[in-house]
């Protein structure tokens, strides 16, 4: 038993020592951007017009691009394959919608505080892809598809 365990209740070591954990982070984590990509692709143009509206043009080719990072980046993150590219596709992304739709910083008042509450609720999905892909890397690293392998290696 390593000190961390010694630490945290037993229910706490069985809910991360076991499998379907990880694979339900990656799904939970993923899940916004796979309903994004297919209510995306199911309406097309409306996807394109709102690419338009945000000032990214043309908007077919963002609405496009928006479509296969979410939907592959999410199944690359999901099936543990390549989960770095997967996750650093939907940051990337992430990153772009905020910049484009969040723009807290031109707005006053309540609307601004509710703009920026949305900008860092997205900089903390970021980080939470960055930390799958570290946790993803290190497992790989030592040979395990499952990060349980690992917790004696993170800080």
């Amino acid at each position: 038993m390593d000190a961390n365990s010694a630490r945290d209740p037993h229910w706490v070591d069985a809910l991360l020592d076991w499998r379907g954990t990880w694979i339900a982070v990656r799904v939970v984590l993923t899940s916004a951007y796979l309903l994004g990509g297919i209510t995306k692709l199911l309406d097309f143009p409306a996807a394109a017009a709102e690419q338009d509206h945000f000032g990214l043009t043309p908007g077919w080719l963002w609405a496009a691009l928006a479509i296969v990072v979410e939907l592959a980046g999410s199944v690359l993150v999901i099936s543990g394959r390549l989960v770095w590219l997967g996750a650093g596709a939907l940051g990337v992304l992430t990153m772009v919608a905020m910049l484009a739709a969040n723009r807290f910083w031109t707005l006053n008042g309540h609307a601004r505080l509710t703009m920026a509450n949305t900008f860092f609720e997205h900089a903390g999905l970021i980080s939470g892809f960055v930390m799958v892909a570290l946790i993803a890397a290190h497992a790989e690293r030592r040979g395990s598809a499952s990060p349980h392998t690992i917790s004696s290696s993170l800080p």
